[in-house]
């Protein structure tokens, strides 16, 4: 942009109208800025209610869903809030240093490992039945993040526990069922547990119309794709500057830190001993300050969402 450009759009006044739309696109939290994102809406008495469909894999690929490991903590040097590269089956320095931290036996590294452990994150491509909080979504097709609980309700619907129970593809266009999700807070937090697929149907008696919402699909491999992770060496840099090092040697790789995947509830970041404390809405603050104790994947999806956004700064 020119000086003169830039004169002319003070003097019109659209710099502060693109300002004011990029803070609202940042405070979005039910998206994240990526209008390619569903997420559920708590209503005002304190629970949700909405009607979704998961979707096939997309064209020319082979799985309904994505799968990503990331990192997020706080260190003496600021917040390590990364991708892993063990989502693509290559070696992460967070992994790698998490394993010498456990292999140490002190129960403090261990609390340590816990804290900087992998969260766990699924997509997929979903189509919104019904959505009361926001009409305008109904009979769109979106990508839908969530976490263990949910796709473990996939599972069993998969899988059913007892032999009275039929087996449902809850990604199939013709033999799959609505996912009737139900939000409620538990302790302050979110939760899934009532959540329930109803039962087999049709998503649309046109087939015409399916194809057409097939092709509107969005890429799940491209979530995984090369360009989403940092390089091995950007991401040790990265989390030598978060853990105040200067420099460090490389444990030898052997095999990913005892229980990483699961027992998610015992992820805590010390977010209390920040050097700089930014002013956060109450709500916020509340989830940051509880995340240790949470279960729920949508509040410690906003509250590091947050974060994310500092670091990058």
């Amino acid at each position: 942009m020119s000086f003169a450009n830039l004169k002319k759009q003070s003097s019109l006044g659209s710099l502060t109208s693109k300002l004011v739309k990029e803070v609202e696109k940042m405070n979005n939290t039910s998206g994240g800025g990526d209008d390619r994102l569903w997420k559920p809406e708590m209503d005002k008495t304190g629970n949700g209610f909405a009607v979704i469909r998961f979707l096939p894999a997309p064209e020319g690929e082979e799985l309904p869903w994505a799968k990503i490991y990331s990192h997020a903590f706080q260190g003496p040097g600021g917040w390590y809030i990364e991708n892993s590269l063990t989502t693509v089956g290559q070696k992460d320095p967070v992994s790698e240093y998490n394993r010498e931290l456990w292999n140490t036996g002190l129960d403090s590294d261990k609390d340590t490992v816990r804290k900087q452990k992998r969260k766990l994150s699924y997509y997929a491509n979903i189509y919104v039945v019904q959505d009361k909080a926001n009409p305008q979504n109904e009979g769109k097709v979106f990508l839908y993040k969530f976490g263990k609980k949910i796709f473990d309700k996939i599972m069993e619907a998969m899988q059913p526990e007892f032999e009275d129970e039929t087996p449902i593809n809850p990604f199939d266009f013709w033999q799959g069922a609505n996912f009737k999700l139900k939000l409620k807070k538990v302790q302050g937090y979110w939760n899934y547990d009532s959540s329930e697929f109803d039962r087999i149907s049709p998503l649309l008696d046109d087939d015409d119309a399916l194809e057409a919402l097939w092709k509107k699909q969005y890429s799940l491999t491209a979530l995984t794709a090369s360009d989403q992770f940092k390089t091995y060496e950007q991401l040790e840099t990265r989390l030598k500057m978060v853990l105040g090092q200067k420099s460090s040697s490389r444990p030898s790789y052997d095999e990913e830190t005892n229980d990483e995947d699961n027992d998610r509830g015992s992820y805590a970041p010390d977010f209390s001993s920040r050097s700089q404390k930014s002013e956060l809405p109450e709500e916020l603050s509340a989830q940051l300050n509880n995340l240790g104790s949470s279960n729920s994947d949508e509040d410690e999806d906003d509250a590091l969402s947050y974060f994310q956004r500092l670091a990058e700064e």
